[in-house]
């Protein structure tokens, strides 16, 4: 039987592309990209515990059935100082909400984090709607609607991460909340409606600091987390 050699490569060539996809399309990870907050928007929110419509995906760390003991306590040492304040709460979220494991849920948060602002800076509003509670989504809806009002374009460049920690953790009513402080690092300008730079350097890198807080009811089978409070850092 004759065959052709260009046949069986490109074959070979197309079932690893199709694996590949499948390993990037047929998974949710939780940390699929988030990101520029300015300060005049950086508002202080309740803690948007009414309505369950925007949700913030934080790593799915049990994509398949809730896990039914929970964790090993001892996951909290490598986050917070053993004896600290910070260690007991977190503990009792661990305690409180099977789903919850510190080190993955940074790890989603340091994602999230980058999207958001990312999607602010480009008024990216569809984006910022699966991500942000009511409250937030408000917040930063005014912000994108003040640039829109005044012709302003934001070029906007994630550069990095240079920490997210968390700093606080509790059990409030049936909802575990945890906050983090985080220290990014960005490129941004906003230009006129005619071109001009109103604000920031295309050549300096600006530092973000920002503590904001997730919220989910601990109890639920459901592992997504909602961004409902944010703040500056002076």
């Amino acid at each position: 039987m004759n065959v052709d050699i260009y046949t069986i490569v490109f074959f070979a060539i197309a079932v690893v592309i199709f694996v590949r996809l499948y390993r990037v399309l047929g998974t949710k990870t939780g940390a699929e990209k988030p990101p520029f907050v300015p300060d005049d928007h950086r508002d202080r929110v309740d803690d948007g515990s009414a309505g369950n419509d925007n949700v913030i995906s934080l790593p799915r760390q049990v994509d398949a059935a809730p896990r039914r003991e929970p964790a090993d306590p001892a996951t909290v040492d490598p986050l917070a100082v053993p004896g600290s304040s910070l260690a007991a709460a977190l503990r009792t979220v661990v305690a409180a909400d099977r789903n919850f494991e510190p080190t993955h849920f940074v790890t989603g948060a340091k994602a999230a984090y980058e999207m958001i602002v990312t999607a602010y800076a480009a008024g990216d509003r569809k984006t910022l709607k699966t991500l942000l509670s009511k409250e937030v989504m408000d917040s930063f809806g005014r912000g994108i609607d003040e640039r829109e009002k005044k012709g302003e374009k934001v070029e906007f460049t994630f550069v990095g991460l240079d920490k997210a920690d968390i700093v606080e953790a509790a059990l409030v009513d049936g909802f575990a909340r945890i906050t983090v402080r985080f220290a990014a690092k960005v490129i941004s300008l906003t230009r006129a409606a005619d071109g001009t730079i109103v604000d920031g350097d295309a050549g300096r890198l600006s530092d973000l600091l920002d503590v904001w807080t997730f919220a989910r009811e601990a109890a639920s089978s459901d592992p997504n987390w909602r961004l409902v409070e944010t703040r500056a850092v002076a």
